[in-house]
């Protein structure tokens, strides 16, 4: 499918992925239009887009949104690493099968889910492919991931209508919340550290290259499909941290054992429930931290002649200017 001149609904589009896949859509030619929340963000309006204000899990507003739509990206999602199970099935489960039943009413032919190499758990075999084994470890988020692909792939039914799933790495760059803000945040009060030594690899992806890969999987209509996205890099925690404290000027974190930092997140955690403070970070986010091993792109490489574009230290050098002139304190309200 040529995307040129074609309409593109992006979910989500006020967030971190969802915006920057608006820019890169609109500068290539693609109409835009995305579905928020709510309306505090002005920004995808300010690059072009046709915005519309609702929940993912309201019907009427999915179908409304969805008309004359010729594709759909779904980004929006409850990326929290724990809390109420009930709120991520709503979010996760019910708002991915709502939009997809929504398009394909609305005859749309290409729905795109993004989900997540999370739907692996925690601890999986190296370069584990897109057949390997799913595992929840009893976390909500990876739980619900899992889900939804379950619910939203015997829907597809090309050439009428077809669903791709993108599980993506571990997205950073300008905006990402858990691999940028939230690590910077807290180096900068000196109070980050990874677990274990940073053992294990993080499957980062850059945005861009992220995006790069949907578009692909979009124009060569690969319904039906599901896709690891990474950068295709095994690199370890320990390094992507140190680098991205040093693009800071910023000490080289610590490393303590991962009992250790999970109990004091935890406590951490206790005392702002207590002072009635959203907490900041919580002590599942270090099961995210301590990921073993990287994932396989074999398949976008071979099927989507994927190839990632910009590589880490690019990547990193984009985020430092962003940082720049960001005040990241608002990104974490």
């Amino acid at each position: 499918m040529n995307l040129q001149n074609k309409t593109l609904l992006i979910t989500g589009i006020d967030e971190f992925i969802g915006l920057r896949a608006a820019e890169l859509a609109i500068a290539q030619g693609i109409k835009v239009r995305g579905l928020q929340s709510s309306n505090q963000s002005d920004a995808a309006k300010k690059l072009g887009a046709e915005v519309i204000v609702g929940s993912i899990t309201d019907a009427t507003v999915a179908q409304k949104a969805c008309q004359g739509v010729d594709v759909v990206l779904h980004t929006a999602q409850l990326t929290e690493e724990a809390g109420p199970i009930k709120q991520f099935q709503e979010m996760n489960v019910g708002g991915a099968v709502n939009m997809a039943k929504a398009a394909k009413s609305a005859g749309v032919k290409t729905f795109v889910h993004l989900s997540s190499i999370l739907v692996y758990g925690f601890d999986y075999s190296d370069r584990i492919t897109e057949s390997g084994q799913l595992s929840a470890n009893d976390n909500p988020y990876c739980q619900t991931k899992i889900a939804a692909e379950k619910e939203l792939l015997p829907l597809n039914s090309p050439p009428d209508f077809g669903i791709i799933i993108i599980r993506a790495g571990d997205v950073y760059g300008p905006g990402s919340l858990p691999w940028v803000v939230r690590p910077i945040h807290f180096m900068r009060q000196k109070l980050f550290a990874y677990p274990n030594d940073g053992q294990g690899v993080i499957n980062h992806v850059y945005v861009d290259n992220l995006i790069d890969a949907i578009f692909l999987a979009v124009e060569k209509q690969a319904h039906g499909e599901i896709f690891n996205i990474t950068d295709g890099e095994a690199t370890s925690w320990k390094e992507y941290f140190m680098r991205l404290a040093a693009m800071e000027g910023l000490p080289t974190p610590m490393s303590l054992p991962k009992d250790e930092i999970k109990l004091f997140l935890k406590l951490r955690h206790q005392g702002q429930k207590l002072f009635r403070k959203k907490a900041d970070i919580l002590p599942e986010s270090v099961d995210f931290m301590s990921r073993p091993y990287a994932c396989s792109i074999a398949k976008a490489q071979s099927l989507l002649d994927y190839k990632p574009k910009i590589d880490l230290e690019t990547g990193l050098s984009q985020t430092k200017h962003w940082l720049e002139t960001t005040d990241i304190q608002k990104l974490l309200k």
